[in-house]
């Protein structure tokens, strides 16, 4: 890790979304659901232990529409109503944040990729002698791997919570053939079902990612049109029907990066965390006994051996 530190910034949603899917059914006092919050909570010590940082936030959504609706009605459509055992644990969990002081947004109009994207890209000048954060991301959301560069990882729950993947540079060509810039365009090809936006229709991720890796961009795809129609007339013809979804499509794809939302060192700071107040939460509001003795013995970062895993090395971690 450069000794300019290291910054940890956390899809508050998606994390809470997969300990919902991940953790069995588990009350608390009054008989509230508190599943979700439990398995966050033990990734959040468990990465902090794994990898040290010395800030930390948490980004969340809004149920309000954003930009993307603007350009695509459809946006997000189809999606079903967010269980009621979840939902209710989303203001205990910001409850029980703002009670630690862990930095968190939200910001109307995006998403949290957004503000993650944003935090990410303006992450210069908070480390050591003005220099620039190492980031990682931690988030079950692939569209997260657009972010990647020299300085930015992404973390990616692979199995519940129990196994992770360091998604770096090198490793999403390996995995894809393509740049981690080139990700939005890879999605403008292949669509996203779970986001209901089409795509080019009868182009799958694994032809998206060959033509991408062929093409560059989108842009310079279509530039190419005539080249491909005579390769492969059929393919020519899907990606002239499918033009416009396609251009649609990677707008959607594309993290915005330019939220007006901004990182204090200061309240970010994993000193700043009070997890005295934390505990007390955790124990009299939601009923939790082993992560509480976990942080009373003083398991929330793990005890200090000076060592930090080098994610360039250790690309998989166990986090519950």
């Amino acid at each position: 890790m450069p000794d300019n530190g290291r910054l940890l910034l956390i899809d508050g949603h998606a994390i809470l979304h997969r300990a919902y899917h991940a953790i069995p059914p588990l009350s608390g006092p009054g008989g509230i659901p508190v599943n979700a919050v439990y398995g966050f909570l033990g990734m959040l010590l468990r990465v902090i232990t794994d990898l040290k940082p010395q800030y930390l936030a948490v980004a969340f959504d809004l149920p309000a529409p954003t930009f993307r609706q603007k350009i695509y009605a459809r946006y997000q459509a189809q999606r079903p109503e967010m269980a009621d055992g979840l939902s209710s644990q989303i203001a205990l969990l910001h409850e029980l944040l703002e009670t630690m002081r862990v930095e968190h947004f939200e910001m109307a109009g995006y998403e949290a990729d957004d503000v993650i994207g944003t935090l990410a890209k303006n992450a210069g000048g908070l480390g050591a002698g003005g220099q620039r954060l190492e980031t990682i991301i931690v988030s079950g959301d692939r569209d997260m791997l657009q972010l990647i560069n020299e300085n930015t990882m992404v973390c990616i729950p692979v199995r519940g919570l129990s196994e992770t993947k360091i998604y770096t540079a090198r490793m999403v060509r390996e995995e894809f053939g393509v740049e981690p810039a080139q990700w939005a365009d890879v999605k403008a090809l292949k669509g996203d079902p779970s986001d209901n936006y089409p795509g080019v229709r009868g182009i799958g991720p694994k032809s998206a990612e060959k033509l991408i890796a062929q093409y560059q961009s989108l842009e310079n795809l279509y530039a190419n049109m005539p080249e491909i129609a005579a390769k492969d007339k059929k393919l020519a013809e899907k990606l002239t029907r499918g033009a416009l979804d396609a251009q649609i499509s990677k707008k959607l794809a594309t993290i915005a990066c330019d939220a007006p939302v901004s990182l204090d060192p200061g309240k970010a700071r994993l000193e700043s965390i009070d997890w005295s107040a934390g505990t007390k939460y955790m124990r009299e509001k939601l009923g939790f006994k082993s992560l509480v003795e976990r942080i009373n013995k003083g398991q929330r970062g793990g005890a200090d051996d000076g060592k930090t895993v080098d994610v360039q090395d250790k690309e998989q971690m166990k986090l519950l």
